[in-house]
């Protein structure tokens, strides 16, 4: 793993990190992308491992009074996972975190529509699923991802992301069953500083991104 690496967007992101997995033998690949940035990362790591394609749709659950700082994160399916070190500071009440949770899974249920329409989920069951974003900071999103993704029963579960901050790592390890990361630098603040070109994803590039690869997929 280097600690030097700096990407010139998501696409090489992904395409580096397509090298790192193309020789590890697993067949019948899933690929799962976090929208949106993470669709980016993972349409092209499909494209590059012949796999499938689908998003998992996780949300940040946002500190009261300071939206920035998140408390976790739920994803589809209801999945939740807290940040044990944000949460002993915040000190959220819990029913500050049941409005939460329902705000974010509000907001899911609008982006299953978007991205799936009336489409059920890629089938996961006995597959190596990998679940990518565009990196990890807290790792929070993630892992409420993979929780998500656990839960659709593959048979091999890999979280995978170009950087992520190094404390983070452990946690989502024990989420998964491998870990696949480039770089996990010390000196880390944001995923966005290891990007040239970290422009925002917005909804329709990313859902223009998923139907193109279906459409590709079917022909």
């Amino acid at each position: 793993m280097r600690q030097d690496l700096m990407f010139r967007d998501r696409e090489h992101a992904a395409r580096l990190l397509a090298v790192e997995l193309r020789d590890k033998g697993w067949g019948d690949i899933l690929v799962l992308g976090i929208p949106r940035g993470g669709v980016v990362t993972g349409v092209t790591l499909a494209r590059e491992l012949d796999a499938d394609f689908d998003v998992v749709l996780a949300r940040k659950l946002h500190s009261p009074g300071h939206p920035e700082l998140a408390i976790g994160a739920v994803a589809e399916g209801g999945h939740c996972h807290m940040d044990g070190a944000v949460c002993a500071v915040v000190a959220p009440s819990p029913a500050y975190v049941d409005e939460e949770k329902a705000r974010q899974m509000a907001e899911i249920a609008r982006r299953q529509l978007l991205f799936r329409g009336n489409d059920e989920p890629q089938p996961a069951d006995g597959r190596t699923v990998i679940v990518t974003d565009d990196g990890a900071a807290t790792g929070s999103t993630l892992i409420a991802a993979l929780m998500a993704a656990r839960a659709r029963r593959p048979a091999w579960l890999v979280a995978a992301v170009p950087v992520s901050a190094p404390d983070s790592l452990p946690e989502i390890a024990v989420h998964c069953d491998e870990v696949a990361c480039l770089s996990s630098p010390e000196g880390f603040q944001a995923v966005g500083q290891y990007y040239r070109d970290f422009a925002q994803v917005g909804d329709d590039e990313a859902v223009d991104l998923v139907r193109r690869y279906r459409a590709a997929a079917r022909a």
